[in-house]
């Protein structure tokens, strides 16, 4: 009996540690990403920025997604590749219009996603 409460202790104690991790590991990655962007952002807004400018916040994010792969699901990591993508072409076009409606987008994103993999109640029930 006490072998079996102790273990249970210990699988609770190990899914609190990894759901913590996890917390902080996703928003540490998040906030990284949202500073890139919104320096893009910044750039895009001021008709600074080029396609290399895209392509270095696109390499970073992709840098990135490989490590996210393990914490949160492809359908994420995709909208966000695709939003990325289409931000790229548009400022590479020097199209600053959409391409600002698109950073606004990926802004938005990471901004509320990592608050979706934060162990609070309304995530785990």
């Amino acid at each position: 009996m006490v072998k079996s409460l102790t273990a249970i202790a210990v699988a609770a104690a190990l899914l609190l540690g990894l759901g913590i991790f996890e917390w902080f590991f996703v928003e540490a990655e998040f906030n990284g990403f949202r500073e890139e962007v919104e320096s893009l952002y910044e750039k895009t807004e001021e008709g600074t920025a080029n396609g290399e400018d895209a392509k270095v916040v696109q390499a970073a994010w992709e840098t990135r997604k490989e490590r996210l792969h393990v914490w949160i699901p492809h359908n994420d990591i995709a909208r966000i590749d695709d939003y990325m993508s289409e931000s790229v072409r548009l400022i590479a076009e020097k199209n600053y219009t959409l391409a600002l409606a698109k950073l606004e987008i990926l802004l938005h994103l990471s901004e509320c996603l990592p608050s979706t993999y934060r162990p609070t109640p309304e995530n785990i029930l």
